[in-house]
């Protein structure tokens, strides 16, 4: 790691600490750290800095740019940025999924963690939907409570990662929040069932109060459950998360976003659940092709010793009825992405991030 000199030593000392950590017995240090220490606030500007310095001799940042969705759909107050993103567990992405495009260099976790910070902290998300997050006590947490998020983690309950070697504890789905933005009203950590059978599948669903406008919402994230020939178990997973938001929601009277890595295809049962839900959602980024019918062709794009794998999984649900999409951040092009695909030098995960400007509709009693 190169030298941070004089003027942001103290910044630094802060950015170290989470660069040397990985065993699991780590995660104790952090925790024990005192408040004061812990949540002595950051300058977003002064960090991403910092992430630049140690990301120096790599390749700059993809540019992607957001495009405007808005139908002369005025709005009196700031949207919403949710940001939905499969960052790759550490663990995982060393140890078993096997990017044969990938060189092990990339996925150092010292320069590999700056480039998820700087991709999150370009896009100043006031939400933020993580999946695959296994470095969440040594780095997440102490990094953006200081940043101004409230921070919540849901591990899986047999997470893979503790299969490999030299881990850092299960991986699991992490939201964050801007607390000068949102209340917390309530929140839930949801065991996904299948069969009525408790899965390693989570979600977390917190509803919030926004302090601009005094309106509630429910923000969702989860992780499905994996791999061809298990179809019927994430379409019942996808029913089971499904009725627990039609419980906190009230039956939709709270407007409701729902992020995730569904590990499924448009063509899924389990998507045409959540198309077809009483919740009267709608998949933010289909507004980005020509007919506003349409999901992108990939959200996921990797080489692994099967073959190439190019996806799209990932998605940002919304309550249409109560929500309008003013934009959405456009995707990196197959140029971009490169002939080795994802993970690389440039990006650090095998699934691109998904982001989202949200308002209000302006008539809050119109409900489905």
């Amino acid at each position: 790691v190169c030298s941070m000199g004089n003027s942001t030593s103290r910044l630094y000392s802060a950015l170290a600490k989470t660069l040397s950590g990985s065993a699991v017995s780590q995660h104790q240090d952090c925790l024990e750290q005192p408040d004061s220490a812990r949540l002595d606030p950051i300058d977003p500007k002064d960090l991403l800095e910092e992430c630049q310095m140690v990301l120096q001799k790599r390749p700059p940042r993809f540019q992607r740019d957001f495009v405007d969705l808005k139908k002369n759909a005025a709005s009196n107050h700031r949207p919403i940025r949710v940001m939905q993103w499969n960052i790759l567990a550490q663990a995982l992405g060393e140890g078993k999924d096997n990017f044969v495009q990938c060189p092990m260099e990339a996925l150092k976790w010292e320069e590999r963690k700056c480039l998820i910070l700087e991709e999150i902290l370009a896009y100043k998300p006031d939400i933020l939907c993580l999946q695959e997050v296994d470095h969440y006590f040594d780095t997440f947490e102490p990094l953006l409570s200081r940043l101004g998020y409230q921070c919540t983690f849901f591990p899986k309950p047999w997470s893979p990662c503790l299969d490999v070697e030299k881990n850092n504890g299960p991986d699991g789905c992490a939201l964050f929040f801007l607390k000068d933005r949102f209340e917390l009203i309530n929140s839930a950590n949801i065991r996904l069932t299948a069969m009525k059978l408790k899965t390693n599948q989570v979600a977390i669903a917190q509803t919030l109060k926004c302090n601009e406008t005094g309106r509630l919402f429910c923000i969702a994230v989860t992780h499905l459950k994996a791999r061809t020939g298990w179809e019927r178990f994430r379409s019942a997973q996808g029913c089971d998360l499904l009725q627990n938001l039609k419980s906190i929601t009230q039956g939709a009277k709270i407007p409701l976003i729902i992020c995730g890595d569904f590990n499924a295809e448009p063509t899924e049962e389990v998507y045409r659940e959540f198309s077809n839900s009483s919740l009267n959602l709608n998949s933010a980024y289909k507004l980005l092709s020509p007919d506003g019918q349409s999901e992108p062709p990939y959200t996921t794009w990797k080489i692994r010793p099967s073959g190439e794998c190019r996806h799209t999984l990932d998605y940002i649900w919304y309550s249409q009825h109560a929500l309008n999409v003013n934009s959405a951040l456009g995707l990196l092009t197959e140029e971009q992405i490169g002939p080795n695909r994802l993970p690389s030098f440039n990006y650090p995960s095998d699934h691109l991030s998904l982001v989202c400007d949200f308002s209000f509709n302006q008539d809050p009693d119109r409900l489905l």
